[in-house]
């Protein structure tokens, strides 16, 4: 999650593999889905997958209708109402427009919260904008742009919610310091070789205002906890 990735996945690489809707859009949720079988809870599984996939799209309910007819007339191989060819490539069009919308407003949050760290004792703000609050102090030499670091980290969006984290998986991450995004990049060269600090992280030199669907929305502000195990050269 905290290497650079690529831009929101096309949707339409979910709709061939999408089983058949029911034929009633206003059919109810989960509630109506029976989960009985273990082939039931993974068809279900792959529901939730596409619907983090569709979350961007902001759909209201008359074009959540919309897609689930045009899932049902893939699968049931009904003829389609429009051209695939001249309208697919309009998915990530509509997808970057729907979710441009409140990325400033999620900016703006992004920039209190940021500003409610950079008050704490033992933070200090860089020029770009990043918060590093020190938790634990380092000891020996900072790591180059081209090291290779180990660390412990737990990665959360602003409202507390954790979408990446080495901890949970119980297992330090190792990557080269020039291949993560560019907050990752600066803030712990800045650390010491056992410190730990709080890493506030601006959208800017994040995920931008693409983010990174479904975990990471458009503009999110991202606040890290990292600890710096080790480090060495490629």
């Amino acid at each position: 999650m905290i290497k650079h990735a690529a831009r929101y996945a096309i949707v339409l690489v979910f709709l061939g593999t999408m089983t058949a809707c029911r034929q009633n859009s206003g059919a109810g949720g989960s509630d109506s889905a029976k989960l009985e079988t273990e082939d039931q809870k993974t068809l279900y599984a792959l529901g939730l997958l596409i619907g983090r996939n569709v979350k961007p799209f902001a759909l209201k309910p008359e074009e959540l209708a919309i897609v689930k007819s045009g899932l049902t007339d893939s699968v049931t191989g009904a003829k389609p109402k429009v051209e695939l060819e001249t309208y697919g490539p309009k998915v990530n069009e509509l997808a970057d427009r729907r979710s441009s919308v409140g990325v400033d407003e999620a900016k703006k949050k992004g920039q209190e919260f940021a500003s409610n760290v950079a008050k704490q004792k033992d933070a200090t703000t860089t020029p770009s904008g990043i918060v590093i609050r020190s938790i634990t102090a380092g000891s020996g030499p900072n790591p180059d742009p081209t090291d290779v670091v180990k660390v412990h980290y737990e990665g959360k969006l602003i409202d507390g919610t954790v979408f990446d984290s080495s901890i949970q998986r119980g297992e330090p991450a190792e990557f080269p310091l020039n291949e993560v995004v560019p907050c990752w990049k600066e803030a712990l060269q800045k650390l010491k070789k056992g410190g730990k600090a709080q890493i506030v992280c601006p959208s800017d030199v994040a995920y931008g205002d693409h983010g990174q669907p479904p975990t990471i929305p458009p503009g999110a502000t991202l606040t890290f906890e990292v600890e710096l195990l080790d480090f060495h050269k490629p």
